[in-house]
């Protein structure tokens, strides 16, 4: 029984260094929100969207410089539309903010977590995360480049896989010209 005690508390040491270790070469950089901007783009058979929508946090992890992590939360209440003004921006507003699309009120944030980082070039990397949306988790691969103190990723993703799935072609019939397509568009420019 002694030596068993013995042996779990070494392995529990070993374990103990071991992620020390690890922690201590890689450096985690927080995204400066006010000079950070996600810019979204929704199509539609008679054309498109677009807006921004903010980050409530988000932060890069570096080890000897390299990207090999990050996190960020969404801010799902603060879409704006930028194409429209006036009464049909509200509405659009609103309607993106309703439980047809994104329900933020019952989901205020959406998540993304870096899972796995590859490097593919000097300062191109891989990214494979999940990322959750109205409580729904998917699997996401982009490509992100970082540059110095700043990163940008472009993100294409099928809302229908988040349960949004008003106006889509793929669930409803008869839609025509007011159809909406599946994938969305995220384009992600960071400083940190």
């Amino acid at each position: 029984m002694k030596n068993k005690i013995k042996n779990l508390a070494v392995v529990v040491l070993i374990a103990v260094v071991a992620f020390s270790f690890k922690s201590l070469d890689e450096e985690k950089k927080n995204v400066k929100l006010e000079s950070s901007k996600v810019v979204w783009k929704g199509y539609k058979v008679t054309g498109s969207h677009e807006g921004v929508i903010a980050l409530k946090s988000g932060s890069l992890t570096f080890s000897d410089e390299k990207l090999v992590g990050g996190e960020f939360e969404i801010d799902m209440n603060t879409i704006i539309c930028t194409d429209l003004e006036g009464e049909y921006k509200g509405k659009l507003e609103g309607h993106l903010k309703s439980d047809d699309f994104f329900g933020v009120e019952n989901n205020p944030t959406a998540t993304l977590d870096f899972k796995n980082v590859k490097a593919t070039g000097k300062n191109s990397y891989e990214v494979t995360g999940d990322l959750i949306i109205k409580g729904k988790t998917n699997p996401i691969v982009f490509t992100m480049s970082v540059y110095g103190n700043k990163a940008n990723a472009s993100l294409k993703i099928d809302r229908t896989k988040y349960d949004v799935k008003y106006g889509s072609a793929s669930f409803f019939d008869g839609l025509k010209d007011k159809a909406i397509y599946d994938d969305f568009d995220l384009v992600v420019d960071l400083e940190f």
